[in-house]
């Protein structure tokens, strides 16, 4: 008996020794993973995520004949992810490893579509530095916008919705910095370097259905685009500066696009008649590049933001940015660097890239 409870006692201390505890764990995990039970919990939850991996996916296949459904999707696509946290708390909650691996997908998709935005592509060196502002038709402080701007020391600075009243402090406070500059409409161009061939671009803005929202107090121009060239030492930069159509949700018309989306498509047919083959378009595009709306631009042109920034880049509202849709998009030419400058007194915040030759 002595024998047999040495034996046992000797049993029971290699069970009890440290290196036998991971072992045990396991072949605990292993024996409740192969129990059907633990995989039948939270079917919904798991189906769920499958369909969310599916839904990003499978966005430029959502219809938009529907409210504009698509378009709005993909202006709000990056938040998605959102999602995944919530469901992992529930699949954790119901202790599902079935949810817990469907959530895989949408991980995968997500990481897929917008991994490549979390790491700064920066580089330093760039040859040119742009920035581009929606200054804001009620921007209660012009003056103190110009001033910022100014101080970002950019050899090109694109503003988007100037007003008749405003254009006259804009022109004075950016004079000194910049000596060359160029408006039609609401867009305007202030330059350190000279320009030349300057002349608007017809996008066709129409207000359509929000006519009689605009304020009657604020003097808009219905020429909202312009092309001009700037002359670096490198050669010739001929620069876009746009301002397309708005948009609003509504519950009657769902994502309401028209205006921009007729303006997109006319500037997207300017641009490929371009015959400089360095190409910038500064510009409030009201809308993420992401969005269909954007392919005749996209095709043809890349986003500084994707291919040199650091992080998403999200310009409006400037108060929590949620969406970027002031954009700055290059041909043949490098972005170097991207970035987003800090609130002004506008509703936009600025955007700003360093390109390279």
């Amino acid at each position: 008996m002595a024998q047999v409870d040495t034996a046992e006692t000797e049993r029971g201390d290699a069970e009890d020794r440290p290196a036998g505890a991971p072992r045990a764990g396991i072949r605990r995990a292993v024996r409740a993973a192969s129990r059907p039970e633990p995989w039948k919990r939270g079917p919904v939850l798991a189906a769920l995520a499958v369909f969310l991996g599916l839904f990003m996916l499978l966005h430029a296949q959502i219809p938009n004949r529907v409210g504009n459904l698509g378009s709005l999707v993909e202006n709000l696509l990056p938040w998605l992810g959102l999602f995944v946290p919530v469901l992992l708390a529930g699949a954790v909650w119901r202790r599902s490893p079935s949810a817990v691996v469907a959530l895989l997908l949408p991980v995968a998709v997500w990481l897929n579509l917008f991994g490549g935005l979390l790491t700064d592509k920066s580089h330093p060196g760039a040859d040119l530095t742009v920035v581009s502002h929606n200054v804001g038709a009620d921007n209660s402080d012009p003056a103190g916008t110009a001033r910022d701007l100014a101080a970002s020391k950019a050899d090109v600075l694109a503003l988007e919705e100037l007003t008749e009243q405003a254009r006259g402090t804009y022109e004075k406070e950016l004079a000194k910095a910049y000596p060359y500059h160029v408006v039609q409409g609401t867009v305007g161009l202030w330059s350190r370097l000279p320009l030349s061939d300057t002349r608007p671009v017809d996008i066709e803005t129409d207000y359509g259905p929000l006519a009689e929202t605009r304020p009657t107090a604020v003097k808009l121009s219905y020429s909202r685009a312009l092309r001009t060239t700037v002359a670096t030492q490198h050669g010739p930069l001929a620069v876009y500066v746009a301002h397309l159509g708005s948009v609003r949700v509504t519950p009657r018309t769902g994502f309401w696009t028209i205006s921009r989306d007729r303006n997109a498509q006319a500037l997207a047919r300017a641009i490929a008649a371009e015959p400089n083959k360095r190409v910038v378009l500064l510009g409030d595009l009201n809308g993420a590049t992401d969005d269909r709306a954007f392919d005749g631009l996209t095709s043809r042109l890349r986003s500084a933001q994707e291919a040199a920034g650091d992080g998403f880049g999200f310009t409006w509202p400037a108060e929590f940015p949620m969406v970027r849709i002031d954009q700055i998009l290059v041909r043949g030419v490098k972005p170097e660097s991207s970035w987003v400058l800090p609130a002004t007194g506008s509703d936009h915040r600025p955007v700003a890239a360093g390109i390279g030759f």
